[in-house]
């Protein structure tokens, strides 16, 4: 995957001419475009346009073309009359994102309570207590809460699951806002975090699981609340 700076600086157009020295894959494309969208470049709703990506990430057109056709078959992307746009979600494709990730993210925990080794454990133990130190500022908490989740899914040791969690944090991207801005969801969730990994160091999968599928249900719960106060919602 390649990675983004946070800076939005770092998406500035190159000058024309100036285009990356080496070429670049379709591969390397649709992670340009996937972790913009991600990060927050794009949000849901803006029009992606083939020439101005190309232009952005000093690819050519082709592969840009290619991995924008590979991103709407994912549904990442939506037609609006011509145009592709960063796709949004709706409040029963929300529901249903959730009830898939609940179970597969309890499912990773449960197998890493069984797998996990204890430099994995360590590793966890140390990411919730350097996050402690980003409750209030939950952009940064919530990257650190994706690192988090992720070394779950690894942590058990399970390549077929990684792929299918990659495939559903994919979809998350398409929400505009983080839960963790939400006032106390920060502090609830290191708890919650720590809970999960003392259940998996403790080699119990079902606390494991359990403590992982409430964490995603309490996310949910205040990702409604969140939506619900939206002045969108207040004003219909």
């Amino acid at each position: 995957m390649v990675v983004i700076e946070d800076d939005p600086g770092f998406f500035r157009m190159r000058p024309k001419g100036k285009a990356m020295s080496d070429p670049k894959t379709l591969k390397d494309a649709y992670s340009l475009i996937l972790e913009a969208i991600d990060v927050g470049i794009y949000k849901p709703g803006d029009r992606l346009v083939e020439s101005e990506l190309a232009e952005r990430f000093g690819v050519s057109r082709t592969p840009i073309r290619e991995a924008l056709q590979r991103l709407e078959t994912q549904s990442l992307l939506s037609r609006d009359g011509r145009s592709l746009i960063v796709a949004s979600l709706d409040h029963n494709q929300l529901a249903e994102l959730y009830v898939v990730r609940s179970a597969l993210e309890g499912l990773a925990a449960r197998l890493a309570a069984r797998h996990a080794t204890e430099e994995e454990v360590r590793l966890l133990r140390i990411m919730v207590q350097e996050d402690r130190a980003l409750v209030e500022k939950p952009q940064a908490l919530s990257r650190a809460n994706k690192r988090f989740h992720k070394q779950i899914h690894l942590a058990s040791h399970n390549r077929y699951l990684v792929q299918q969690l990659d495939l559903v944090h994919r979809s998350m991207a398409l929400l505009a806002t983080t839960s963790l801005s939400f006032a106390g969801r920060g502090r609830q969730t290191i708890e919650e975090h720590d809970a999960i990994v003392e259940a998996i160091a403790a080699g119990d999968g079902d606390a494991a699981a359990r403590a992982l599928k409430d964490h995603i249900s309490r996310a949910f719960e205040t990702r409604l609340r969140q939506d619900s106060m939206s002045p969108e919602r207040q004003s219909i």
